[in-house]
């Protein structure tokens, strides 16, 4: 099928002043749309109260602990993507909101999990949790996240927790992808692309799809939503690779290439390592962001090695394929009705590949 719109349409900027995903309004344009976008706010706010009530325990550190993600913030791209699919169907029900809560918990748990894995400093601009209390503390919070998930779940009935536990399954073998590492002979960019999917796309892709499910549109649409999904969670995470080279930003604290310095596999990397087979001058700095990795290196070297990455060809090629995967991802919906649910989408796909944090 033929793609709707050029490469600068489905490519375009967000309106200046807009921050991602600052609710249901920045992805639609009408003002004939807006009751939609009312609608998802309203959504949102819901979900947001509802989901500090469902991280009660019994005990008052288990409570600290396990809303300590959930009270830092968050963009909520996927409770958010939840809402707006409902809208092919009745809309956002009881049930759509309890599966935006589920998604949201899923992905909260992992967050726990992975900043233990990753041996994190920060998240969402607070001290990552493992550092306030622990490392077991931390992993415990996330398995109390997984549960609650999981008790959640069970009223949206057995096909509902079957595909989350599916995608759970998914989360956890692309974790442990990205652990091992690409087996002798894999491709180690394509065996980063299917862990990202893994990890990412398959979340995302299962709050696109309960919004389909929970709100009784037509299931002929779910194949649509799932490559949609699939397919922005990859091109979300390869934004994140370059935001991560960024300058630093003194109102949020951020650090300028935090993934170098904790040797986390990033697409840039990967394209230099392919570079540098045949490139002194890359296979130079390969070794210089190495050993930053390894704590080899300091002060204002480490400054320059990650400026050279952000200014290199592999940084705007990273860039360039988080823009080819969005655009699959919005070729995708050639299989969905046109009108202002699939224009939101394509808006949303649009906001990911431009956004700056």
């Amino acid at each position: 099928m033929t793609r709707t719109g050029s490469d600068s349409a489905r490519h375009s900027a967000p309106s200046r002043g807009s921050s991602f995903l600052s609710g249901g309004k920045t992805l639609f344009a009408s003002a004939e749309e807006r009751h939609i976008a009312d609608e998802l706010d309203k959504g949102l706010e819901r979900i947001e109260s509802e989901l500090f009530g469902e991280l009660h325990f019994a005990d008052d550190v288990a409570d600290s602990v396990a809303r300590y993600l959930l009270d830092a913030g968050g963009k909520r791209v996927r409770p958010l993507l939840t809402l707006l699919t409902s809208q092919w169907g009745e809309g956002v029900t009881d049930n759509v909101v309890t599966a935006a809560q589920v998604i949201e918990l899923t992905h909260l748990a992992t967050l726990y999990h992975d900043d233990v894995m990753d041996e994190a400093v920060q998240r969402r601009g607070v001290t990552a949790a493992q550092k306030v209390w622990n490392n077991s503390v931390a992993i415990l919070a996330g398995d109390l996240l997984f549960a609650r998930a999981g008790s959640l779940g069970v009223g949206l009935g057995s096909e509902a927790m079957a595909r989350q536990t599916e995608t759970f399954e998914r989360l956890v073998l692309g974790q442990m992808r990205e652990t091992v590492g690409p087996k002798d002979g894999e491709d180690p960019i394509e065996h980063y692309l299917e862990v990202l999917s893994d990890k990412t796309g398959s979340l995302i892709a299962l709050a696109a799809e309960f919004g389909i499910t929970m709100s009784g549109a037509p299931r002929e649409y779910i194949a649509a939503v799932q490559g949609f999904g699939e397919r922005i969670g990859i091109a979300f995470q390869l934004v994140d690779d370059v935001i991560d080279l960024a300058p630093s930003d003194k109102d949020s604290g951020k650090i300028p290439g935090t993934d170098i310095r904790r040797g986390v596999t990033t697409l840039p990397v990967l394209l230099l390592e392919k570079r540098a087979v045949d490139s002194e001058t890359d296979r130079s700095l390969l070794d210089t962001l190495r050993a930053i990795a390894e704590g080899q290196v300091d002060g204002d070297d480490v400054q320059g090695a990650i400026a050279k990455l952000r200014e290199h060809e592999v940084t705007e090629a990273t860039m360039a394929e988080a823009r080819r995967v969005a655009d699959d991802a919005i070729e995708c919906l050639d299989r969905v009705p046109e009108g202002a649910v699939k224009e939101a989408l394509v808006r949303f796909a649009n906001q990911v590949v431009h956004r700056t944090t």
